[in-house]
């Protein structure tokens, strides 16, 4: 959904920057009221997402190793299993619960002190931390890329925020989008590793071909630049900027889920931080 947003934003903001074109003319800072307008609209869906976050129910599997509450997890798994929204295989087994320890920080330092586990923790901060210094590089200030090749460089302000919203509008449309569904189609039979790998090594050639190259590109033609740029932004998403978020989801234990989660999302925000700084 958050190819969906990035799209949706462009569109909000271009619908906006047309209903202020003539207060804009005759005073340039009714901008002002632009960027609060997109920012507003912008949160109403978030607190749609924040009343469903809060309201969802919890896990089985947390309600049994972390609240350690049996009786409610095997309540919950009835009342999901009589839904019949989900086909599962029968298994004659009885259920037997293993008895993990609770988590506390000596119970992290030691589950986290071994290098099996400490590495994979390692691992995702690092991924991430790389990914945003990329992707936030590059994708908070679209519209001083798009301003840089000319794209966006009209004197008259209007005229500047309208190719910048359209511009982004392209580049989400072509590039962010797909790539996430493109994710979406492929993460299960490719796997993580696979597409988070391949998504890293064509990201590596892109930039490399963009950066050594990006006055001859941008003098041939502004199309070929935003082709380029276009396809960093798939490959982020066919990617990296993907995959960095589900693995962490996925690789640690239920007690240390969430924190395990935390560290490698602020090891990537260390490297959006180091990205906006030095661009």
């Amino acid at each position: 959904m958050q190819g969906f947003g990035i799209l949706a934003a462009a569109i909000v903001a271009l619908i906006v920057v047309a209903s202020f074109k003539n207060r804009i003319q005759d005073d340039v800072t009714s901008i002002d009221y632009c960027w609060r307008l997109v920012l507003g609209i912008g949160a109403l869906p978030g607190l749609v997402a924040l009343y469903f976050r809060l309201t969802v129910p919890e896990s089985p599997r947390y309600t049994m190793d972390i609240e350690r509450d049996i009786n409610q997890a095997s309540q919950d798994i009835t009342t999901v299993l009589s839904t019949g929204k989900y086909k599962e295989r029968e298994v004659d087994e009885p259920v037997v619960r293993i008895d993990v320890p609770k988590s506390s920080w000596a119970d992290f330092g030691k589950y986290f002190g071994k290098w099996k586990n400490g590495k994979i923790l390692v691992g995702t901060a690092v991924s991430w931390f790389a990914l945003d210094v990329a992707f936030y590089g590059i994708g908070l200030n679209n519209s001083i890329i798009l301003n840089a090749i000319g794209f966006s460089n009209d004197p008259d302000p209007y005229t500047s925020l309208k190719n910048i919203a359209v511009g982004n509008i392209i580049i989400s449309a072509m590039g962010t989008v797909p790539g996430y569904w493109f994710t979406v189609l492929f993460v299960d039979r490719w796997g993580r590793k696979t597409i988070q790998l391949m998504g890293f090594t064509v990201l590596t050639i892109l930039f490399i071909v963009v950066g050594a190259a990006y006055h001859q590109i941008k003098n041939a033609s502004i199309a070929l630049f935003i082709v380029f740029f276009t396809l960093l932004q798939f490959f982020l998403n066919f990617g990296p900027n993907t995959t960095t978020f589900i693995v962490p989801g996925e690789v640690f234990p239920t007690r240390y889920r969430s924190t395990g989660h935390g560290i490698s999302a602020a090891s990537g925000k260390l490297g959006a931080i180091i990205a906006q700084v030095g661009f």
